[in-house]
């Protein structure tokens, strides 16, 4: 048989090659998990923002999915040139998709070349809002009673360690005492067993550093993240990602599409990169603005979103899993206030003081307005660098540029 196309990815190390249309496929052995992680590790040191998530496990949505109700034009409350005008700096900007919805109604929707409704697409740090909403159901359903409860409650490994200090709150709201996140070439380092060895929820366990203590510290990081989806398998009996299927993306009416594991049948990465069409992600955010509810059916307990819009101490600015517009920063990082770092550019104050939002990197966001009862999403790769007088990526652009453009409030 004749190979219709051929991917050749990481051949340098031999991590994943498969000639697809042929039967000729080359895995690693997985038991050999030093020598995946070499390989990983090459790959990882070479080019990290271009990291080929493999292997990745389907992650199953709803058999019956349906599109959103989309706004007619005697529907829609928003200005056209606002809409045209939002969606032109979208697709300036690298993006993949731009979707408006604006109480209950798709406004205006828009992807890139070979993306449509249903194309998966990378979430980055997207995932973390995620892992706030498993927990939320997980609570709604009985197997987590409290935000407070120590993760070794759940995860056996780490009674007796100091993890067991780190409560589940601590995970999502990022003040775990976790070493904050970080680059080493270092095979030895404990950034890389975390990332990329095949049982690495164990290894974050065991190895990765604890600075600080629970609750003192703001220190972002892909770390206490993925524990999170080892809190669920061990609350639920479920592996993470077919708790994801059942118990959220299911009942959203939501496709899925697939998730990072650290082998086959292993750990998800609940952290990191999963992949699913923008409109899951739309309705993750729908879920939010509704208070936990989907057409009328809770979801989450009551006040659980409530809880997840409260900042910190240590940064006002993140509460479970979100990011949180007031107090207005004119840049803002993803690590703790006042550390190194790439800092967005917020223009000016968002213009519904209540937005929040999901934001990976490379500029993924999905802002959520409880005032105007308006969601903009954007995701794609990352924005082209500001230069010869040309934009910066500003976070702050699409939501108040669709904001001045409402012609109902």
């Amino acid at each position: 048989m004749k190979p219709t196309r051929i991917a050749l990815r990481i051949a340098q190390t031999g991590l994943f090659l498969a000639i697809i249309g042929t039967n000729a496929v080359a895995q690693p052995n997985w038991s050999d998990s030093r020598a995946v992680f070499d390989e990983r590790l090459a790959v990882f040191i070479k080019d990290p923002g271009n990291f080929p998530y493999a292997p990745m496990e389907p992650l199953a949505g709803t058999s019956r999915w349906k599109p959103l109700p989309k706004a007619s034009a005697k529907q829609s409350g928003i200005a056209p040139e606002a809409l045209e005008k939002a969606r032109a700096y979208a697709q300036a900007m690298n993006s993949s998709a731009f979707i408006v919805w604006r109480d209950g109604r798709i406004e205006n929707e828009w992807y890139g070349k070979g993306v449509d409704a249903r194309t998966p697409l990378v979430s980055k740090s997207l995932s973390k809002p995620l892992t706030a909403i498993a927990v939320g159901r997980a609570m709604a359903l009985g197997k987590i009673r409290s935000l407070d409860q120590s993760i070794a409650d759940f995860i056996p490994s780490a009674k007796g360690t100091p993890k067991a200090k780190i409560t589940i709150r601590y995970l999502l709201d990022m003040r775990s005492g976790m070493l904050d996140q970080g680059f080493s070439p270092d095979p030895a380092h404990p950034y890389n067993s975390a990332l990329l060895d095949n049982d690495f929820g164990q290894r974050i366990i065991e190895s990765y550093p604890m600075p600080y203590e629970p609750g003192t510290r703001y220190s972002y990081a892909n770390a206490p993240s993925d524990l999170v989806g080892m809190v669920i398998e061990g609350a639920t009996g479920q592996r993470y990602g077919d708790f994801l299927s059942r118990e959220v993306l299911a009942p959203l009416g939501a496709q899925g599409g697939r998730i990072w594991v650290g082998k086959p049948g292993g750990l998800a990465h609940s952290g990191c990169c999963t992949f699913l069409p923008a409109d899951t992600y739309l309705r993750m955010a729908v879920l939010l603005l509704d208070d936990g509810k989907w057409q009328n059916k809770r979801l989450l307990p009551k006040g659980y979103v409530a809880e997840m819009r409260k900042g910190t101490a240590q940064n006002p600015n993140f509460g479970l899993g979100i990011w949180i517009g007031d107090p207005y920063r004119l840049r803002r990082g993803f690590g703790a206030p006042g550390t190194l770092g790439p800092q967005v550019l917020h223009s000016e104050p968002y213009l519904d003081p209540e937005l929040y939002l999901f934001d990976g990197n490379s500029n993924q966001i999905v802002a959520i307005s409880p005032k105007y009862r308006l969601i903009t999403l954007r995701v794609g790769p990352t924005p082209p660098a500001p230069k010869d007088g040309s934009a910066e990526w500003d976070n702050s652009f699409l939501p108040n540029t669709l904001i001045r453009g409402l012609t109902r409030r």
